[in-house]
């Protein structure tokens, strides 16, 4: 049976808990940038959007619908985040460039 400071030795040698800090922290940015998205960007998207509900445009092509809206809502999240993400690396790393080691 492992003992407690096996198990803790195990935690700092992998870096569980920073993994662990690192998914919550990434929980709550996901979600900060997909309100952020969704309430300020895409709202001024919407104004160009027919009805300017921008999560439910559509193209329809005969039978087919593409659901563009929500894949557009879903793109622009995806650049933030990685965007910040980026500048968070820069910063913390203390890097001109943030490369691959």
């Amino acid at each position: 049976m492992a003992s407690k400071d096996e198990f803790m030795a195990f935690m700092k040698q992998y870096g569980v808990i920073g993994m662990a800090v690192g998914i919550v922290m990434g929980g709550a940015v996901a979600k900060l940038v997909t309100a952020l998205v969704a309430d300020i960007a895409m709202a001024i998207i919407g104004i160009f959007v027919p009805g300017g509900n921008w999560r439910e445009a559509v193209l329809s092509i005969g039978t087919f619908q593409l659901k563009w809206g929500d894949l557009l809502g879903a793109l622009v999240d995806f650049v933030v985040i990685a965007y910040i993400i980026f500048i968070f690396s820069k910063k913390v790393l203390k890097e001109e460039e943030v490369t691959k080691k």
